[in-house]
């Protein structure tokens, strides 16, 4: 089982997507990596030499961040934003869309479920 960047990757696939479970690596990143190390995307993870992931291995840590450095980083960036007190970093710091959605609809994976609305008993309309 080939383990790069402390991540399994799954022997099954083909070494183009099996690169893409790491993350900060997705599919053009990941064909540009094997490009370089010459090898065929099409080639599966288990069937790859204990050369060919030293290649991969090498390639990604001298070029990349990867996992938990790229995950912190994100993280400071975020913090960074919420601590100036930018508008997008109070988007943050208030689950709302960070990006310009509209939120009156269609905002219910950055809200979260919808909170029941509570009629008070006995509230009557006066003129």
């Amino acid at each position: 089982m080939a383990r790069i960047a402390g991540v399994d990757l799954p022997k099954n696939k083909r070494v183009e997507i099996g690169l893409t479970y790491i993350y900060g690596i997705g599919r053009s990143r990941s064909n540009y990596i094997l490009s370089k190390a010459k090898i065929p995307p099409d080639t599966k993870v288990d069937k790859l030499s204990e050369s060919e992931v030293n290649e991969i291995r090498n390639i990604i840590d001298n070029e990349y961040k990867v996992e938990g450095e790229l995950r912190t980083e994100v993280s400071m960036n975020i913090k960074r934003l919420m601590d100036l007190g930018a508008y997008r970093g109070l988007r943050h710091r208030r689950s709302l869309p960070v990006r310009g959605q509209r939120t009156s609809t269609n905002a219910r994976t950055r809200k979260g479920p919808r909170r029941m609305a509570v009629k008070k008993k006995g509230a009557v309309k006066t003129k």
